[in-house]
């Protein structure tokens, strides 16, 4: 691998600029990219194997995934199905799907037990092959709040929360989880739509709950996730320093104007609310998900596209494995970003570079360029014309993760 020399040709969609470049050229040393440039001015090394594409772009980043789950309609019923190995037997086959899509690189915001951090570990020796994975572990909910799934009398090896109220309770678990090998820590700090006991607009955790969650979490080097539908839960986690706000779906003027003086980022997550307010009751979700879902759907989309214009750094999230969201599927939320007023070139730049910054891995990947690891995909098309191209598998004719190719069609 040290050794071996690889070069790509074609238009270079680089992460970095507005504007592609034509008739470009990537060499590829072992792990890392060595040269970019204008075929002419670039030396191919001797004895590169060389292949040619129509478009060249970096590889796509998800940075709210949930291998545990795969668009079932009904969590409940899952649950009731499923045991602990089930669910990892079934998250292998799901990281599959997913890098043979093009995603290089997801972050894995919610699984039980430990699956998050054993499929990450697996993926990461080659055991099995899959994208770079960051996994967040069980998110931290409070008692009765979102991540509440089943009644007590039910009991379960599925725990998708885990429970702590207080702030020396928040404060030992982050330390807790951090020690088991996180990546970053997930907070449920409002109501969500799949859950019966809480309403999408309920604060679930306090401020200062979710300051003490941030500053042990920066204190130990990890970023933080806020699952935030609600707008008072939206405004306390930016003034507590989260990282990243998923889904977002209430926003007023004031906290889209603190998002952009603090420099968090958004996640969106179009896809989940979309994807149920269409196959809805008649596809077995539950009504009264459906019931929250068709509330909410119309806000979001619109504050969405208000945080986008007023220049919130967006960076993109499907929310996969809730209803009707398949692993594989993750290139839709795209055409949703585009479809709700984002220009083709900022969706994907979002789904690369602002993705890259968010996870706290800028540095490695997310773009083009001489230094990084060589994660990239080629395209048969163009998906300057067409962001849908990259939802049909079978035009990306080749996935690369670190220099090595995962993928050729």
């Amino acid at each position: 691998m040290k050794d071996k020399k690889i070069v790509v040709k074609g238009t270079i969609i680089d992460g970095l600029n507005k504007e592609p470049l034509k008739q470009g050229i990537i060499v590829i040393e072992g792990k890392t990219i060595t040269a970019i440039g204008k075929e002419g001015e670039v030396k191919i090394p001797e004895g590169a194997e060389v292949f040619q594409g129509k478009t060249i772009m970096p590889g796509m980043i998800d940075c709210h995934i949930h291998f545990c789950l795969n668009g079932e309609a009904d969590f409940n019923q899952l649950i009731v199905q499923s045991s602990l190995s089930t669910y990892a037997i079934k998250a292998v086959n799901y990281a599959k799907k997913t890098i043979e899509s093009g995603f290089t690189t997801v972050r894995e915001l919610g699984s039980p037990a430990h699956i998050g951090i054993s499929l990450r570990d697996a993926v990461k020796k080659g055991i099995i092959p899959g994208p770079r994975i960051l996994t967040s572990g069980q998110p931290l909910s409070i008692t009765g709040g979102h991540g509440t799934f089943l009644p007590p009398w039910i009991h379960s090896d599925f725990n998708l929360g885990l429970f702590a109220d207080g702030v020396e309770e928040v404060r030992k678990a982050v330390r807790s989880l951090i020690g088991s090998g996180v990546d970053l820590i997930k907070l449920l700090a409002t109501g969500g739509v799949m859950d019966i006991a809480t309403s999408p607009g309920a604060q679930n955790y306090n401020l200062d709950e979710l300051k003490v969650a941030a500053e042990e979490a920066h204190k130990l080097g990890r970023k933080v996730a806020a699952h935030v539908e609600g707008l008072s839960g939206t405004k306390d986690c930016i003034r507590a320093g989260i990282d990243t706000l998923e889904h977002g779906i209430e926003l007023d003027d004031e906290a889209i104007q603190m998002m952009i003086d603090k420099g968090t980022f958004l996640v969106p997550t179009l896809l989940a609310p979309y994807n149920i307010a269409e196959h809805g009751v008649k596809g077995g979700i539950p009504e009264f998900a459906v019931k929250k879902d068709l509330e909410v759907i119309k806000v979001h989309t619109k504050n969405f596209t208000k945080a986008y214009q007023a220049g919130v750094k967006i960076a993109m999230g499907t929310d996969m494995g809730t209803p009707f969201s398949k692993h594989g599927e993750n290139a839709k939320e795209l055409e949703l970003m585009v479809n709700n007023g984002m220009s083709l070139i900022d969706a994907i730049i979002s789904t690369t570079r602002v993705a890259s910054e968010a996870i706290g891995l800028e540095k490695s990947i997310g773009t083009l360029e001489k230094g990084k690891l060589a994660d990239l995909i080629i395209l048969e098309g163009d998906p300057l014309t067409d962001i849908n191209l990259l939802q049909k598998k079978e035009l990306i004719k080749l996935v690369m993760k670190e220099g090595e190719i995962v993928v050729k069609r």
